[in-house]
């Protein structure tokens, strides 16, 4: 599980990728707007690919003993150690202080991955939404699969609806199903490629958990876009995500039963992707209630950095430097 020199250089020369200036000029005059100072220091994370950490997700149905202790020689440790509400016996997860990216496994038919690379605070929506065995759960927007995979590790829900709405991207999600979770558990799970926007009227108050991990403007992937034509398009039709966020959200209360629980999370830090669209649900939708989520953040408050001055039920990851996790959004809601 060491890396070796040749493929810590091959690693360090992936990461040195060009920052898209049209981006970073649209975010800098968003994000100086919406965040003030701490801009600066959460934008000398984003663009040093360099500082980025990873997180180890163990895959509990898959033997990692060996792994654990290359681990701690590593210098990682377990995540999520400070009282959280609701965390697992099974769910375990690595992270360390310093930057770089433990090898990646590839995906082999028929076996098991012992671990899932990840931001760490990706984590922290699949916390929130604190799933229970027998429940019915919904994670709306799935793909690439990763918090899938670690509701999964969390809880055997008594039947797991798991829908990604792009045939590339649900082909990903299929794969990553496969790689993490044994043959018996995979029949408790329905892969579906179904609009979002509209599995609410298909599957009325059927859920009791709803993951909206909703599609958004990705801050870390698209300040790194290779084909500045592509990006300036995407900055265009930015606009156009918070509408079909809401949609997503409007569907997924419509597929919660009363009584049920959604978590909303992006990974970006756009307000309005973020909170807007949270308020806007709020003050639409009178059959849901927000949820406070603020003794989750308390608990991990040595981990992660979070935008001040948010409501109790939602919160924000800033990276910082040593701490370079999120950009990460997640918000809680209850139908009543």
């Amino acid at each position: 599980f060491f890396l070796s020199p040749k493929l810590e250089i091959k690693t360090k020369g992936k990461l040195q990728k060009q920052v898209c200036q049209v981006v970073l000029d649209h975010f800098e005059k968003q994000y100086t707007t919406e965040l003030g100072d701490t801009w600066s220091s959460v934008r000398d994370v984003l663009t040093s690919p360099l500082c980025w950490q990873y997180a180890i997700l163990l895959n509990k149905f898959s033997q990692c003993t060996e792994l654990e202790k290359s681990l701690h020689v590593e210098g990682y440790h377990p995540a999520f150690q400070g009282g959280l509400p609701y965390l697992p016996a099974a769910f375990k997860c690595y992270i360390r202080r310093t930057p770089g990216r433990f090898p990646a496994q590839k995906h082999q038919a028929g076996r098991l991955k012992e671990y899932y690379l990840l931001n760490a605070a990706s984590l922290l929506p699949v916390l929130a939404l604190e799933v229970k065995d027998g429940e019915e759960v919904l994670d709306l927007c799935a793909a690439p699969g990763g918090k899938s995979v670690a509701i999964l590790q969390c809880a055997y829900p008594g039947h797991f609806h798991c829908n990604e709405y792009d045939d590339l991207r649900s082909r990903w999600l299929e794969q990553t199903i496969e790689s993490f979770i044994p043959n018996p558990l995979i029949n408790l799970i329905m892969l579906s490629k179904l609009d979002g926007r509209w599995i609410g009227d298909v599957k009325p108050e059927l859920y009791d958990k709803v993951l909206v991990d909703a599609p958004c403007s990705n801050d870390r992937s698209w300040l790194f876009s290779s084909d500045t034509h592509q990006a300036t398009l995407r900055l265009i039709q930015r606009k156009e995500l918070s509408c079909l966020q809401f949609q997503l959200l409007r569907s997924a209360i419509k597929a919660l039963r009363p009584g049920g629980s959604l978590v909303y999370s992006t990974c970006t830090l756009s307000k309005a992707e973020n909170s807007d669209v949270i308020n806007l649900i709020l003050s639409s939708c009178s059959n849901v209630v927000p949820v406070d989520i603020s003794e989750m953040a308390k608990a991990v408050s040595q981990e992660f950095t979070f935008l001040g001055g948010m409501q109790e039920h939602e919160l924000l990851v800033l990276p910082e430097k040593g701490r370079a996790w999120g950009p990460m959004y997640v918000a809680k809601l209850k139908k009543v």
